[in-house]
């Protein structure tokens, strides 16, 4: 069956960086295009970056373009997400996202950013 496992979350203080990773299973990883959300205590769930099957695209939201990257490694079957100049507005639950005819989600890694 498809897994997500993410991994990489922590608390870290405002200006610092996280690296987060999913690491993916049950599913031909390098056909699909990959993405990052985030929930935020008491808000909805938001698209933080997709990045396409073989990496050669990448989109972003307009508050994280410029902060974080995300890209992958199709031979180790993951998904990254550098997160860069963290802000305490970037604190959320961060979850990668696939859609291969459905739609999965991993359990999710908190970010916490607080001095």
């Amino acid at each position: 069956q498809v897994q997500l496992v993410e991994s990489g979350g922590g608390l870290v203080q405002p200006g610092g960086s996280l690296r987060l990773s999913c690491a993916a299973s049950g599913f031909s990883f390098s056909v699909y295009a990959m993405s990052w959300y985030r929930q935020a205590p008491g808000k909805e769930r938001e698209l933080v970056a997709t990045i396409s099957r073989l990496g050669g695209s990448t989109n972003y939201a307009d508050s994280m373009k410029g902060r974080f990257t995300i890209s992958r490694d199709n031979a180790k079957k993951t998904v990254y997400l550098q997160m860069n100049s963290l802000k305490p507005e970037d604190t959320a639950v961060y979850y990668c996202y696939v859609r291969t005819g459905y739609d999965y989600w991993g359990q999710g890694t908190q970010v916490t950013v607080s001095s």
